[in-house]
């Protein structure tokens, strides 16, 4: 008997009205609801859609997913036959809902909420496959009303699956109307009690963009009510949100974000991305706190270790100077220092806010930028070695220690900033990663104040000058220091060499080379001039010769083709296999220029007891390398709340959250982070 009504209501298929399959409905003054199904029959295995349709009276609605302050969300119980699944709501792109001081998400008119349904495979033709649902809806408009209703589908089974012309266009317009994935690079931040949400990528300019709406999918973290506050740049938006009065503590931040075009226009789009952790959340008395220890500690980093010639320098030359002068190299030196982190700190807002992803040390990216500073380490090693003098002829003794004065130690503190940015020391990268979450000056604030820590040993000087008894006397031992010291400044142009060959390959390498040579013959030229007493042609052919090192058409290039690495390359859909698998992950986030990241890959990383470690337990190394200023791994940065290198990120085996690890490393450091169950 069964067969014969399947086969009866399959022979009339053709002639059925759409509503045959729609469901009784049930109704009220407010709403009308049924169950719909995109399909007139469908075939075992093959997955279809079913929808909860309710039509709803003018002035009422209904809610999303997250209600907002009030409200409660439609909830769908179903019951299917043996061996099938069904996919959650699929819920439409709400919209806000004022209604006093509060605010809700839902739904205007008429909303059909999908799910998709797969029936068992084991479904033979000529088969019926029964549906019954209980559902529960509240309906609001001054009052609230809940409501509910069941409702009963019989679909006939057959060999191929036959959609329903009639409804299609009911389910094209659910499914156009449900929030896209995101295509831009989101990131989230905490400040006090504001929330800033950033998006960047290209069609977020003013020019593109009418109004942005942000609709947290979870209550507790965000007030609703308060208004957002929009800012754009040419490729990025920033939405200031205000946090509820007693925030819940989440890692992600997760919703929908309304967008309306300069057409009117509106779209949603899934937003989901981590809340940056630790820094994010620091006040700015804290944060200048950690600035000036990070800078302080800046000055053991390796990174700051090509400058050591022009600090112990200008140290020697305090030794036995009046109180005066100490005061006037040691201010110039911290005037230099804070003065070019400000500098650095303004221009890194300013192309931000033009819209590019770049992040601290953002300049040692740029290839050409690389070379002029291996130039100008080679310079000064030249200088160092008395190849040329700066200010007069090449002396010794009580000679050199007349040099200098303000502007030079003004120029020793900003160079000093120059080549340690490329490194974060710790408590600075804390700092650096709320600084850039701040406003403008606060910005500028905490960047000066890493200028202070920086210069610290030296601002020391300046208010104790009579420390500088304990130092030795100027004599002829300085010049010998002078050339000792030069051999620093050759290392660190040659290192710069080498993150030039990884940015640009040979190419790079040949220009440096090349300019090199011609910086040596300038420099030459121009200490044989300053001998013989000739101040007109010297300075003549120093500036042909550096003609030669200009460097037309470097840019960077993909890697050098055979690099091997004990690492894997990091990806974000490699991370999350690797996590769905259960297996741990270590990240490396890393660049070729920055001396404290390959420190601790050699000291640390690298080393055998820390790879077998990392097999026995069975974690994947991961590398991710900003040498070339990769957006992406700008991103991963930022949500991770650094703006630098190095960053090591753990995610131990078995699932759970990331764990930060230090910026400087040891191998018994690692060990204890990665070996324990």
């Amino acid at each position: 008997m069964r067969f014969l009504v399947a086969l009866f209501a399959l022979l009339m298929l053709p002639w059925m009205p759409a509503r045959a399959l729609e469901s009784t409905a049930q109704e009220s003054p407010r709403a009308r609801v049924t169950l719909v199904v995109d399909h007139l029959a469908i075939a075992p295995g093959k997955a279809f859609q079913l929808g909860l349709r309710i039509r709803l009276a003018p002035r009422w609605h209904s809610y999303w997913r997250h209600a907002g302050d009030a409200g409660a969300p439609t909830e769908i119980n179903l019951t299917l036959p043996e061996g099938s699944t069904a996919g959650p709501i699929a819920w439409p792109t709400p919209q806000a809902i004022p209604f006093g001081p509060l605010m809700s998400f839902g739904y205007y008119g008429e909303v059909v909420l999908p799910m998709q349904i797969t029936p068992p495979a084991s479904l033979r033709a000529g088969e019926v496959f029964s549906i019954t649902a209980a559902a529960t809806w509240l309906v609001c408009d001054d009052v609230c009303i809940p409501e509910e209703g069941s409702f009963r589908l019989d679909l006939p089974v057959v060999a191929e699956a036959q959609k329903n012309p009639d409804l299609a266009p009911l389910f094209a317009a659910a499914a156009a109307a449900l929030p896209r994935p995101s295509p831009w690079q989101a990131s989230a931040s905490i400040q006090g009690d504001a929330l800033r949400l950033r998006l960047t990528g290209p069609g977020l300019g003013r020019e593109s963009l009418k109004e942005a709406l942000f609709l947290p999918g979870t209550g507790g973290l965000l007030d609703h009510a308060a208004p957002q506050r929009l800012s754009h740049g040419a490729d990025w938006l920033e939405l200031t949100l205000k946090r509820a009065e007693r925030p819940e503590k989440v890692s992600t931040l997760e919703g929908v974000l309304l967008l309306t075009d300069q057409g009117g226009r509106r779209l949603g789009y899934e937003v989901a991305t981590p809340l940056l952790a630790g820094a994010g959340f620091l006040p700015l008395w804290q944060a200048l706190i950690f600035a000036l220890i990070g800078g302080v500690i800046l000055n053991l980093m390796p990174c700051v270790f090509p400058v050591l010639a022009m600090k112990a320098m200008a140290l020697a030359r305090l030794g036995g100077a009046a109180r005066g002068a100490v005061r006037l190299e040691a201010a110039a030196y911290t005037a230099g220092a804070v003065v070019s982190f400000t500098a650095l700190a303004g221009l890194l807002l300013a192309l931000r806010g033009a819209g590019m992803a770049l992040g601290w040390g953002f300049q040692f990216t740029s290839p050409v930028f690389v070379l002029a500073i291996a130039w100008l380490m080679l310079a000064v090693g030249l200088n160092l070695s008395g190849v040329f003098a700066l200010g007069g002829p090449i002396g010794a003794g009580g000679h050199i220690a007349a040099r200098g004065g303000f502007l030079g130690s003004f120029a020793t503190g900003a160079l000093a900033v120059l080549v340690a940015s490329p490194c974060t020391a710790p408590f600075m990268a804390a700092a650096i990663g709320a600084a850039l979450v701040m406003p403008a000056p606060a910005t500028l604030a905490v960047f000066a104040t890493l200028g202070l820590g920086l210069a610290a040993p030296t601002l020391i000087l300046a208010l104790a000058p009579g420390l500088t008894r304990l130092l030795p006397r100027p004599g002829p031992w300085m010049e010998k220091l002078r050339r000792i010291m030069a051999w620093p400044m050759y290392g660190a142009a040659l290192w710069l060499v080498w993150v030039l060959w990884a940015q640009s390959g040979w190419l790079g390498v040949a220009l440096a080379l090349a300019g090199g040579l011609g910086l040596g013959l300038a420099a030459w030229v121009f200490g044989r001039a300053q001998r013989a007493g000739q101040r007109g042609l010297g300075p003549v052919l120093a500036a042909l010769a550096l003609l030669l090192a200009l460097p037309f058409g470097l840019t960077a290039a993909p890697p050098p083709p055979g690099a091997s690495d004990i690492a894997e390359s990091w990806s974000p859909t490699r991370v999350e296999a690797l996590r769905a698998q259960g297996k741990g992950v270590f990240l490396n986030v890393t660049a070729a220029w920055c001396i404290t990241c390959q420190v601790n890959e050699r000291l640390a990383l690298r080393r055998d007891a820390v790879q077998a470690a990392m097999a026995t337990r069975g974690i994947v190394y991961l590398k991710a390398d900003w040498t070339r200023g990769d957006p992406a791994i700008t991103a991963l940065l930022r949500t991770h709340g650094r703006e630098g290198v190095p960053l090591y990120l753990f995610w131990p085996p078995g699932g759970g959250e990331a764990v930060i690890l230090p910026e400087v490393l040891t191998e018994a450091m690692v060990l204890s982070q990665i070996a324990v169950p």
